[in-house]
């Protein structure tokens, strides 16, 4: 690939402070630092750089420095590609381009509907779709890195359908974990709606209303974890017999590491009364799970199918463990 450094330098750069602005905004819910700033956006109180006087307002305000700095990022990283466009693996089907243009979209999307979250007053359903968002800018990020030859996407593989197949519904169904998870945290009540784990147990507070629908929630969060954590056992297993896409199998098994640990981090969450430590753990480590899906949906896809011939020179390749 004839990918500039500059743009895979800044694609990088793009996707780590995504990663961290995500995780970011799971601190700013749990914490209750959404309305940290006011109802003032883009300033704070009225002002670019307040007295930093109150730890909701210091959260609130570096989580939209870190989003100032994201749209940053992705808009060089958008310009660079645009001037590149020409070049070969930039523009065209299967090109940088296309991503990270829609990345370009999604993050100054993304950041309004920041603003429309803060003018609702941090409205639950306000905040899930900021959250998805923000998700979604994640997944295209990693899409153009992916296709520009980072985390593995420059090596010749091949792979099954199955694979491919298998990935892509983790991905969704990790996808819907994410935003349920987000919904959970935000909702009043909705945390400690269950007191009980792996079921969910006597509720803390038999009296809040709408518990059931409160119980309903986070049930229906826990059910389709439960249901990914096996999906993901079962895929991670299932490569062991089948000849996959290393770099496709690498991520699917970092994938299923990180759900054992999420699943670890819930345990110790709900039997500890809900810390808000173990909280926003629980959250980041859910966004790194459904990024690892992501890149293992895009690694599965991207392999050469095994039923397909394999020119020579890429048998090589494969042979060596070489890349492109």
């Amino acid at each position: 690939m004839e990918i500039p450094r500059s743009l895979r330098a800044l694609l990088r750069l793009s996707l780590a402070v995504a990663v961290l602005h995500i995780a970011f905004g799971a601190i700013v819910r749990i914490s209750g630092s959404g309305m940290g700033c006011g109802d003032h956006w883009p300033k704070c109180l009225g002002a670019w750089f307040p007295p930093m006087d109150q730890p909701t307002l210091v959260i609130e305000w570096t989580h939209r420095l870190l989003a100032a700095i994201l749209v940053t990022t992705v808009s060089a990283t958008a310009l660079v590609a645009w001037r590149a466009r020409g070049m070969k693996g930039v523009g065209g089907r299967g090109g940088v381009l296309r991503p990270a243009l829609l990345a370009l979209a999604l993050v100054f999307t993304t950041a309004l509907f920041g603003a429309v979250t803060v003018w609702l007053q941090n409205a639950p359903l306000a905040t899930v779709g900021h959250w998805s968002l923000a998700a979604a800018l994640l997944a295209t990020l990693a899409t153009a890195l992916v296709r520009a030859g980072d985390l593995g996407g420059a090596r010749w593989s091949v792979g099954t359908a199955k694979l491919a197949r298998g990935a892509a519904a983790a991905a969704g169904l990790a996808f819907v974990v994410l935003i349920l998870g987000g919904l959970t945290a935000k909702v009043p009540g909705a945390n400690a709606a269950c007191s009980g784990i792996p079921l969910c147990g006597t509720p803390t507070d038999p009296n809040a209303p709408g518990l059931a629908t409160l119980q309903l929630v986070q049930m229906f969060h826990r059910v389709l974890a439960y249901l990914l954590f096996f999906h993901l056992m079962g895929l991670a297993i299932s490569t062991r017999r089948i000849t996959e896409a290393p770099a496709a199998v690498r991520a699917v098994r970092i994938a299923f590491a990180l759900a054992l640990l999420q699943v670890g981090i819930a345990f110790s969450m709900v039997l500890r009364h809900l810390p808000g430590v173990l909280r926003s753990a629980h959250q980041i480590t859910g966004v790194l799970l459904w990024l690892a899906v992501v890149v293992a949906t895009l690694l599965a896809r991207r392999a050469a199918p095994a039923e397909a011939p394999v020119p020579p020179s890429v048998a090589v390749l494969i042979a060596r463990g070489g890349g492109a």
